[in-house]
C-alpha cells in the first residue's frame, strides 16, 4: 500500500459524494414528480429516501469518529445531510451545491430564480424560500452576504433554517471551508 491510503480515503469520499448526490437526485426527482403520483405514494417514497438519507448520516457519523483525515469532508457532508432530514433546506439542488460547497453556483441560482419568476416559470413564494435557503446556506459557509440580503433574511428566515444556521455555527467555519475546498478539488479531479 504505496499509497499509505491515499488512494482509499479518495475513492471513499468519490463513493461518498456520490451516495449524496444519488440521494439528492432521487429527491429531487421525486418533487419533479410529485403531481403524477398520488399523495400516499408521494409520502412513502419521500420517507423512504429520508430514512436513507438519515442512515447515510449515522453512517458518516461513524467514519467521522474513526478517520480523522476524513473528518473536514465528512463534517460538510453531515450539514448538508442534516439540513435535508431536518426539513431546513426543501431544495435539493441547494443541498447539493451546499455539500460541494459551491458559492457561486449558489449564488447563479438566486439571479436564475429571479429570472424565473419574471417569465412566470416559478412563483414568488418558491422564489423566495429557495433564496431564503440560499443565502443561510451561504452565510453557513462562511460567505459574505450584503446587508440588503440580510435585512430579505430576516424578514423571510424560518425557525428551521435558524435552528440549523446555530448547529453549522457550532460545527466551525474552518471545518466547513476545509471540506468545501476538499470536496470541490475531489470534484474537479
Amino acid at each position: 500500500m504505496a499509497s499509505r491510503g491515499g488512494k482509499e480515503t479518495s475513492k471513499l469520499k468519490q463513493n461518498l459524494e456520490d451516495t449524496l448526490d444519488r440521494l439528492m437526485v432521487q429527491l429531487k426527482d421525486l418533487e419533479v414528480a410529485k403531481a403524477e403520483l398520488e399523495p400516499e405514494e408521494y409520502e412513502d417514497t419521500r420517507k423512504e429516501t429520508m430514512d436513507q438519507l438519515k442512515e447515510f448520516q449515522v453512517s458518516l457519523a461513524k467514519l467521522a469518529k474513526g478517520n480523522m483525515s476524513l473528518v473536514d469532508d465528512i463534517g460538510a457532508m453531515q450539514l448538508a445531510i442534516q439540513a435535508a432530514v431536518s426539513q431546513a433546506f426543501k431544495t435539493p439542488e441547494v443541498i447539493r451545491m451546499f455539500a460541494k460547497r459551491e458559492p457561486g453556483q449558489l449564488r447563479a441560482r438566486i439571479a436564475e430564480m429571479e429570472r424565473d419568476v419574471k417569465i412566470g416559470k416559478i412563483s414568488k413564494e418558491m422564489q423566495i424560500e429557495q433564496t431564503v435557503e440560499i443565502l443561510t446556506a451561504l452565510r453557513s459557509l462562511g460567505e459574505q452576504i450584503s446587508s440588503e440580503e440580510a435585512n430579505f433574511l430576516a424578514k423571510h428566515s424560518t425557525a428551521q433554517l435558524d435552528e440549523f444556521e446555530k448547529v453549522s455555527d457550532n460545527v466551525g467555519a474552518g471545518v466547513l471551508k476545509t471540506a468545501g475546498s476538499s470536496v470541490k478539488a475531489a470534484s474537479a479531479q
